[in-house]
């Protein structure tokens, strides 16, 4: 039966439980800086709000992390079990990169969170500071580690075939490390990553200050994030455009898929669509929304460019590695990548429109139904983003490796549909309910809310890191 077919049941489980793990993922590191950079400004001036947001944010940034840990080891699991001839194949390559993350970011991370939790009364203010910068450095270095070994699926460098045929052996670590793909895809990431954190405080402040709740400290927590969340964008943006000159380059089919364009086009004729309708293959329209020029600007960064059609790439594909249909499902990729732009604008333009809105004081009494626009978008740059990496995953289909291994044979050959159906059904229903779990607690400790400022007349002892003579306003 189709349905027990152990190829598409595997892809579905490790494309659910890839997709369930990056739900943690772009907060435990957009909320770690953020979280430093709290505890930053109450190391430079005192200011006993912004160490109340630090312990507060820190919570949540917590029990995110405790989520993505978990989640992540299951992950990686899955290698072996249900991509056991993928695993061989790639083995040697995975292995180092894979090792740094574990062995020395991961580790990073873990050891400074943990002296960062149980420091706050036992270390000195600034190594308690370093801390949390050490925590977040590791997670920013486990996220480069773990994009060079995803490059290497998309673009695959600093390797050499096995004598026989059967394995890729990596025989140049640092051509791996800084492959292309992965210089472009490392600040993309992180940026959106930052842009999700950024609205996350947005809503939490929203959500405090549409109550009348702690304004002193929700004010200035909301004007950050809106700040913190436009400028990731233009980081985002910067690095999408040579994101996309790489993929270009490295994935031509990628780019025609994103466009749908089955005919290679030069300058006017290589338009961008906002909008379209006809086939979902993409190969009838009926209408279409188009920006002429743009996609040559995407892809060459010149408006004469031309960009390579997906009839072209097929016919380059088939004569090159031999019979087979080397296209991308077109409407995943072409729906995925305007979803991944637009939500992230959406997020950024709101952003834009709260500042104007906020610029001073006496705007912060904003109308019920904009606060809680501020709170609803809060999952916007998170659905841009898990779009973003299934237009990513999807566009380098049929591939498992680009040019190398099909995916068809990457699925482990003695691991029958059934088994993995099982599997699929048991991780799906255990994520849901952690999921639930997950957001319940974020949820509860966001409404809860900081501890309430102190009175700046009543005494405090200077020896508590909590009660340090501090500037209250």
């Amino acid at each position: 039966m189709e349905w027990l077919d152990p190829l598409l049941l595997a892809r579905w489980q490790f494309g659910l439980t890839t997709l369930y793990h990056y739900l943690f993922v772009p907060l435990t590191l957009g909320m770690g800086l953020v979280v430093a950079i709290f505890q930053t400004v109450w190391y430079r001036t005192g200011s006993v709000k912004w160490l109340h947001l630090t312990r507060f944010f820190g919570k949540i940034f917590l029990i995110n992390f405790a989520m993505g840990v978990v989640t992540g080891i299951v992950q990686e699991f899955q290698f072996g079990m249900n991509w056991s001839a993928y695993s061989r194949f790639v083995g040697d390559v995975f292995g180092a990169p894979l090792a740094f993350e574990g062995l020395l970011a991961f580790f990073l991370e873990a050891t400074f969170i943990g002296l960062w939790i149980f420091g706050w009364d036992k270390l000195p203010r600034l190594a308690h500071l370093a801390s949390i910068w050490m925590a977040v450095l590791g997670a920013t270095l486990s996220a480069y580690f773990i994009l060079a070994a995803n490059a290497f699926m998309q673009n695959p460098v600093g390797y050499e075939m096995a004598a026989d045929g059967s394995r890729a052996e990596l025989v140049d670590f640092w051509a791996m490390l800084t492959n292309p793909v992965a210089l472009a895809a490392f600040p993309h990431t992180i940026t959106s990553a930052w842009m999700f954190a950024g609205a996350v405080v947005i809503a939490v402040s929203a959500w405090h200050l549409a109550r009348g709740r702690n304004v002193e400290m929700m004010r200035p927590s909301l004007r950050f994030g809106m700040w913190f969340l436009v400028i990731s964008f233009a980081g985002v943006a910067l690095s999408g455009d040579q994101l996309s000159l790489v993929m270009v380059q490295t994935q031509p089919m990628k780019m025609a898929a994103a466009e749908a364009m089955y005919n290679t086009a030069c300058g006017a004729d290589a338009s961008f669509s906002i909008f379209s309708l006809g086939t979902p293959d993409g190969s009838a329209e009926v209408w279409s929304l188009r920006v002429p020029w743009l996609l040559s600007l995407l892809s060459t960064h010149s408006f004469d460019g031309c960009v390579e059609g997906i009839n072209d790439l097929q016919a380059q594909y088939t004569a090159q590695f031999g019979p087979g249909d080397y296209t991308p499902v077109i409407w995943v990729t072409y729906w995925a990548f305007r979803w991944m732009m637009g939500l992230g604008g959406a997020a950024a333009l709101l952003s834009v429109a709260g500042l104007w809105l906020t610029r001073k004081k006496s705007r912060f009494t904003m109308k019920p139904w904009m606060w809680r626009v501020l709170v609803w978008s809060a999952p916007l740059p998170l659905i841009g983003s898990l779009v973003g990496w299934i237009f990513t995953e999807m566009g380098r289909q049929p591939w498992i490796v680009f040019g190398l291994m099909l995916t068809e044979d990457g699925v482990s050959p003695s691991v029958p549909g059934w088994n993995v159906l099982i599997s699929l059904v048991a991780f799906t229903t255990i994520y849901a309910v952690l999921a639930v779990v997950e957001v319940g607690l974020i949820i509860t400790y966001a409404q809860k809310g900081p501890d309430p400022l102190p009175d700046p007349n009543a005494p405090r002892e200077p020896d508590s890191v909590e009660n340090t003579p501090t500037t209250v306003y």
